[in-house]
Order: structure tokens, then sequence, then C-alpha cells
């Protein structure tokens, strides 16, 4: 079966802003992909580049075969990053005007009640809160059954009972063979959610796998992290790597040190040395690596590359730098 979509070297620039610099993907019918990167990767504008609302100034990209202007269009559901409806109609009356623009499309009802808003119905939107708002307007690209969804950070601004709604949404629409293409920064609703991943940064596509590929290619070991302020000396001869973290994941990585590769039947031979050293510490937390380490590393590097690139003068990409990710886009 052919791939929903092939997209190969697509580029995009705006003024002197690089927004696509060679992306390429294919997503199977049927697949969740999810993209993720940081603000001002290319993740929008990749998706208008496969949706035919922005041309790409090089490149290609097909979707069930045709052009992405050239493909019907009842096939496939959008939801905008931004997106504003009318505020003086209720949900329901929103999701029968778009429903009108298809020849076959579900009933209103039936779409409010598989996001979540039966006994919102009759309010209007501009009476929603913002949670609800978003799942009205996930709701009106579901109208016309569509067998390919692209949905740009479909759960922004959705308390975390609604977002898992949405969540069972798109995990009942992949099962039924849905395709569906979305863009987050939330890596939990990636990990679940995603058959496969795809990081974009500086406008490519540095990396591809399933979440668990990606994690175990990418995340690092496993670590533990001590939150006291003693040296790094002060574990010279503890027996495992230490060092302090990388990142600031909510704590001052002066106040902390981190245990690398190590398990957890193994802890206790740290608390043994901290108290055998008199070190004190506040907390101890052991964690596997997942999604978010994935995306700090490649994000960080893709960096790292982007400032040498400008620092040595050249402008262009160096598919050189893309070796270690394992990635060719």
């Amino acid at each position: 079966m052919a791939a929903a979509i092939v997209a190969t070297d697509l580029e995009k620039t705006y003024g002197e802003t690089v927004a696509l610099a060679g992306a390429s993907l294919s997503v199977e019918r049927g697949e969740v992909f999810a993209l993720i990167g940081p603000n001002g990767a290319g993740k929008t504008t990749l998706v208008r580049a496969l949706t035919g609302t922005t041309d790409p100034d090089g490149g290609s990209a097909q979707i069930f075969g045709e052009s992405p202007t050239a493909v019907d269009r009842d096939r496939i559901g959008v939801l905008p990053q931004e997106f504003s409806p009318p505020g003086r109609l209720s949900a329901r009356e929103l999701l029968a005007y778009y429903a009108g623009l298809y020849d076959d499309a579900r009933d209103s009802d039936d779409v409010l009640a598989a996001v979540g808003l039966v006994d919102a119905g009759g309010t209007w939107y501009r009476d929603l809160s913002g949670g609800q708002q978003r799942r009205v307007c996930v709701g009106s690209a579901l109208v016309n059954d569509p067998d390919l969804l692209f949905l740009d950070e479909p759960t922004t601004g959705i308390d975390p009972a609604g977002r898992r709604t949405v969540w069972r949404l798109i995990e009942e629409l992949a099962d039924g063979g849905t395709t569906v293409v979305l863009t987050t920064h939330d890596m939990a609703e990636a990990e679940r959610l995603a058959d496969r991943v795809g990081l974009l940064a500086d406008g490519r596509l540095v990396a591809q796998g399933s979440p668990e590929e990606l994690v175990r290619e990418h995340g690092g070991s496993s670590r533990l992290t001590i939150e006291t302020a003693a040296s790094l000396e002060a574990f010279a001869d503890l027996g495992y790597l230490v060092e302090r973290p990388e990142r600031d994941r909510g704590r001052n990585p002066e106040n902390a040190v981190v245990v690398r590769d190590i398990e957890p039947v193994e802890i206790g031979v740290v608390v043994d040395y901290l108290e055998a050293h008199t070190l004190e510490y506040t907390e101890l937390s052991w964690s596997e690596p997942d999604l978010e380490d994935v995306y700090l590393t490649l994000a960080d590097a893709a960096e790292r590359e982007r400032t040498d690139r400008l620092e040595g003068g050249d402008g262009g990409v160096d598919e050189g730098t893309l070796t270690q990710t394992g990635e060719t886009a």
C-alpha cells in the first residue's frame, strides 16, 4: 500500500528566514506521526506545505499519490495552530456550518460527543472556556471524517481531562485507519500517541523513528539525581560517573549532581556513600531516559551546528552534520 504522505527535500524561505531546509519524510497510511521541535523550527510551515496552503520553494510533496493542491479535500482534515471561528455561533452551529461544506459529513452531535462536549453544544463559542474552544476546533477538523488528519498542537490550552479525551479520540481514529500528523510540544503526548516521531530543528528533520527507538539511540543512560550542595570532588571515590545536570529541569544545576548509568538496586550503594561521607542531601530521584531527553539532546545539537555554520560564514545546510542522528533529511 502506498504511503499517505511522501515529502522530499522541502525548502521554504520567508525573506532571509529559512523555515524549511530540505525536510523529507514518509508517513504510512493509518500511522500517527508526531512532529516535535523548538519554536521556529519549521513545524507549522511543513504542515502548510503538506496541506497545500503554502507553496514550497523547492522539493516535492505528495498526498495519497497526488500533489497537496490536487488531492480530494474531502479526504483531509486540518486543524491550524491558530483558528478563530465566529464567537456568536454555538458549538453545535459551528460544527454544522463546517459539516455543510462537505457532501457527506458526520452528524454535529456525534462530533460533539467525540470531543467530550455534549453538554456544551448550545453554548456560544465565545462563552466556552479556552480548552472547550480548542476541542470544538478539533471537532471542526473531523466533520468530513477525513482519511488524513493534520493537527497542529491540538491540545494547547486544554485541561488534563480534556486532553485525555482528545488523546483517546486520536487513538480511536488511528485504530479505524485514519492517518494522523500532529505537531506538539508535549512529549508525553507524542510518546503516547505516535507510532513514529520526527524531530524538526532548524528546518531539517534531524531524526525519525518510534519513541522507543529514539530514546534508545539518543536518550542517554539512566540517572540518579541527588539534590545536594556537595561538590563533585566529594563523589570522587563513589565508583560511578558523577556530573552536574546538563540542563535545568526545574532545579538549580549547582545544587544537584547526577549519577549516570545506575540501576535502582544500586541506589543503596549511593545512600551508604552519602552517609559514610556525611554528605547532606534533600532528595534522591531515579529516572530512565525519555522522549524529552531525546528532544533536548537533538535540539541542542542542532542549535550548536547552526551556530557553528553561522560563525563559519556558511548559511547553507551541511548534510555531514546530520550523520550523528542517523538521518539524511
